[in-house]
């Protein structure tokens, strides 16, 4: 199995809204990305909407259907009932659920399932009852209680947060612990038949060692590295610099 790459856009827009004009694109940096090989896009409406705004939402769903049908919508975000209906109306291929404070600059920790244990299990069911896949993000040093409790949810996914392992960019010791952190969880949620995503400040540097480690993650969902490379390589080049090291991960 390859590990898919879906493409978050939330830093394109938030560069767009710096100006109130309608540059850079969201959908047409979108269009560049699913050109040059990415399998999908990822939002974030937050409710402030200082990133992806509402209105990004239909134009992009629209451009995956008319232009990239294989490709998959993944909105992400904390499952209030504004939320839902959101990313119910925008019909994604995959809901991301993440236990996120609307203040904060962006989603840094994974669910404690056992808390959330009967909110989870309802938002899941809603979604899958509409035919969405559902993932839920978790911490890499998930314990196997809170893994049976994220399983018990009846999500398809989960997605591991990335960002300790990101923030180990100057250390390879702690990047190989970090590794190692997600390894173990990763086993643990094989037994509970649950399928991985992963995502947070992941690079291409910082991939092919996570990919060779856990193998069987289904897709990385990457912003801000991929955005900050397209200022380098163009967004094109940077899509292409992150499938190339998935496959160096996978071999």
């Amino acid at each position: 199995m390859s590990t898919k790459l879906s493409v978050n856009v939330n830093a394109i827009a938030m560069l767009r809204n710096r100006r109130d004009l309608p540059w850079p694109s969201v959908s047409g940096l979108g269009r560049i990305a699913l050109e040059a090989g990415a399998h999908g896009l990822t939002v974030h409406p937050r409710p402030d909407q200082r990133h992806i705004r509402f209105s990004d939402l239909p134009e992009l769903r629209a451009l995956i259907d008319d232009e990239f049908p294989s490709a998959e919508f993944n909105i992400e975000g904390y499952p209030t009932e504004a939320f839902l209906e959101l990313a119910e109306a925008n019909e994604p291929e995959q809901v991301t659920l993440v236990p996120d404070d609307p203040a904060q600059a962006t989603s840094d920790h994974g669910w404690d399932f056992i808390a959330n244990a009967g909110f989870l299990k309802d938002v899941v069911s809603r979604l899958k009852g509409r035919g969405i896949r559902v993932s839920l993000f978790i911490d890499p040093d998930a314990s196997a209680v809170q893994v049976a409790a994220a399983a018990a949810t009846g999500t398809d996914r989960v997605e591991f947060y990335t960002g300790p392992y990101g923030a180990t960019f100057d250390d390879r010791d702690a990047a190989r612990a970090r590794i190692d952190e997600i390894a173990r969880t990763a086993e643990l949620l094989r037994e509970q038949g649950l399928a991985m995503n992963a995502g947070h400040d992941l690079t291409v540097e910082n991939l092919p060692p996570l990919i060779a480690a856990v193998p069987d993650i289904a897709e990385v969902s990457i912003g801000h590295g991929l955005t900050a490379d397209a200022l380098e390589f163009g967004m094109a080049g940077a899509v292409r610099r992150f499938l190339q090291a998935l496959e160096t991960g996978g071999k």
